[in-house]
């Protein structure tokens, strides 16, 4: 029988992997940023000749590709979804509301804050950080331009608190996804994720604070936020009964997601509920709501700021995104199915000898696979499943190993450029990785955590009448 399953040795695998940072960083000394789309082409080329040098068949690298574009399929359809969906909420009144009372009621020294706990309860009530991101994110991006505070430190709130929303929602798919790899049940999974999540977030709460305390009243361009407030009101209907009517589409989709409709199903009639209600309340044709949610929202109010507010999302605004997300899990795809990953990761678990040892490497696993497979979900999976005998063999409860997959697999997501999460999160709030990188405060400080609790051995539990527990702490 033929050896379908021969895997590269591990400099080859090394080798494929140190060439897309070799060009990343060539790019960066250059040109000062990279051209993603382009990396990842070479990359791939590059894979491909040293893996077909190696002996690996062409149908097999053809199957990584195809085994990536599935993975990739359903969240570039919702992200083509949300950037439908952005312009309808726009067209019916729903941002240009949020936007409008926003600027009035929230004190730009508890913005972020107010952002990031505001961001984390709609993501718990719809398991979805992509929902969150393109909904309240997008009005949230809005009223800071109004306060005058950056886009970058309203994007890393944004990100955190969608994030840490996904994250302990039972109805995030990553979240099921990480209980059903490491055999644990969900809510244990989400308990025991509460004592590295919860200090992560009520840190970056903090610092969130602090950051905030730089901006008050005066912080505030009065004449810049009239001008917004007075452009919202003379184009859109947002009188209170216009704007409770104009919720219904965010409201559905929270109904939807408790209902465990799907994220693609949800998006669909939220965004044709918009479309209707735009139509209905606000005036706007057929014809040209079609052309909006296609091409994006346009409308020239007078005021610089309102349009530049407004006129966004659609369809074709997403496919510089999308065609970054398939480039990028073609790519983590071949890695995956011709067995460079597994081989990379083999030679880390050697250092899984003691708890201590396991939780450190399988963090950094998952954010090697993260960096290389553009996915949260291949992060979570193949370290998970790697890993898990390691933790059988030392005692450690399941909870345990989920609780690790999700404070590497899933936070880091958003830091990566390339990402599923990286790209949409840039997509959707129109800033780029590196700018919001430094304040998403929660990706970064779940880890470190995690790490923290490996090295004391603070909540980590093990099996009852584990016999190796003692044993295995003393190696």
């Amino acid at each position: 029988m033929k050896d379908d399953i021969k895997k590269p040795s591990f400099l080859i695998s090394l080798l494929t992997v140190i060439f897309l940072f070799v060009v990343i960083a060539l790019q960066l000394i250059a040109v000062g940023e990279p051209d993603i789309h382009m990396t990842l082409v070479f990359s791939i080329v590059f894979t491909i000749l040293v893996l077909m040098r190696s002996g690996i068949e062409w149908s097999k690298i053809e199957e990584g590709i195809m085994h990536g574009c599935k993975i990739a399929t359903i969240p570039m359809l919702i992200l083509m979804f949300i950037g439908m969906l952005i312009p309808a909420l726009i067209a019916s009144g729903t941002i240009p509301s949020l936007i409008y009372y926003g600027l009035q009621i929230i004190n730009p020294s508890m913005f972020l804050l107010t952002t990031a706990v505001i961001c984390a309860i709609a993501a718990i009530c719809t398991g979805s950080s992509y929902t969150t991101g393109g909904t309240f994110g997008v009005a949230f991006m809005g009223i800071s331009i109004g306060l005058g505070i950056p886009p970058a430190l309203t994007a890393g709130a944004v990100i955190t608190g969608a994030v840490i929303g996904d994250k302990i929602s039972p109805l995030s798919d990553s979240t099921n996804l990480a209980a059903g790899v490491a055999e644990t049940d969900l809510f244990s999974h989400i308990k025991s994720m509460m004592y590295t999540t919860t200090p992560a977030f009520i840190i970056s709460l903090i610092l969130y604070g602090i950051i905030g305390m730089k901006y008050d009243a005066s912080s505030i361009d009065t004449t810049a936020v009239d001008a917004i407030l007075t452009g919202i009101s003379q184009n859109f209907k947002v009188t209170p009964l216009y704007a409770l009517i104009s919720l219904i589409p965010l409201i559905t989709i929270v109904i939807m997601a408790v209902k465990k409709v799907s994220a693609l199903m949800a998006m669909l009639i939220a965004s044709i509920i918009a479309m209707v209600l735009a139509i209905i309340t606000q005036g706007y044709s057929t014809i040209e709501m079609m052309s909006f949610m296609n091409y994006g929202f346009t409308i020239e109010t007078g005021v610089a700021d309102v349009n530049k507010l407004l006129n966004r999302g659609g369809i074709q605004s997403m496919m510089w995104t999308v065609s970054l997300g398939y480039l990028g899990l073609s790519y983590g795809g071949i890695l995956e199915k011709t067995g460079i990953m597994e081989s990379l990761l083999e030679k880390m678990s050697s250092l899984t000898k003691n708890a201590r040892n396991l939780i450190i490497t399988h963090i950094i696993s998952s954010a090697i696979v993260n960096l290389i497979a553009a996915s949260q979900y291949v992060a979570i999976i193949i370290p998970g499943r790697l890993y898990l005998p390691a933790y059988k063999k030392l005692g450690i409860r399941g909870d345990v190993a989920s609780r690790t997959s999700e404070d590497s697999g899933t936070v880091l997501s958003p830091l990566v450029p390339w990402g599923l999460c990286g790209v949409f999160f840039t997509g959707t709030l129109g800033v780029s990785t590196m700018e919001y990188l430094p304040y998403a405060f929660l990706c970064y400080l779940t880890p470190m955590i995690a790490i923290i609790y490996a090295i004391t051995g603070k909540f980590i539990w093990y099996e009852k009448n584990n016999t190796e527990k003692e044993r295995m702490q003393n190696v």
